[in-house]
């Protein structure tokens, strides 16, 4: 008898990150408000942070409002954002960073296995690093988990991938 799988993983696609990022920076150069501000976006792909910097707390929304607007026509999901306190930086600028949330920690997983598991459904799900693997004999109950797991509101972006 075949088993059939897919697993869930919680990742970001890097180059969709940057391409939101130029546009916002794109936008940023272009918005009337932002006239002689310093403020700005930046990016860093290696330590997968986001930098905003404005010169007050107005502007500081709008920013993360035109990055998380750039985010979504991406469709890159904003749980993908792990958001800092404001900080105060040179000359009165506010500072604030944005960490990409890559992976499914264990505890998250744990969390995720419960919730598959309390379905009682004929599935095996097993934590593999930062992922989960569900297999089963029967693709509807594939179908079931994934549409139940796309019903919740989990604190991370999920996809789904490696489907057989």
């Amino acid at each position: 008898m075949a088993n059939f799988s897919f697993d869930i993983v919680s990742e970001v696609d890097l180059q969709e990150m940057d391409n939101a990022v130029n546009q916002a920076n794109k936008e940023l150069a272009q918005r009337y408000d932002f006239k002689d501000s310093k403020s700005s976006i930046s990016y860093d792909r290696k330590e997968k942070k986001i930098t905003l910097v404005a010169d007050d707390d107005y502007k500081l929304r709008a920013l993360t409002d035109i990055l998380s607007t750039r985010m979504a026509k991406r469709n890159i999901s904003l749980k993908a954002l792990k958001f800092s306190a404001p900080e105060h930086a040179f000359e009165g600028y506010l500072r604030q960073t944005a960490e990409l949330c890559m992976g499914i920690d264990k505890e998250m997983a744990k969390e995720l296995t419960g919730s598959i598991k309390g379905l009682k459904l004929k599935v095996q799900a097993q934590i593999e690093g930062e992922k989960i693997k569900v297999s089963s004999a029967k693709k509807d109950e594939l179908q079931a988990v994934i549409a139940h797991l796309k019903g919740l509101d989990f604190p991370i972006p999920l996809s789904f991938c490696n489907y057989r």
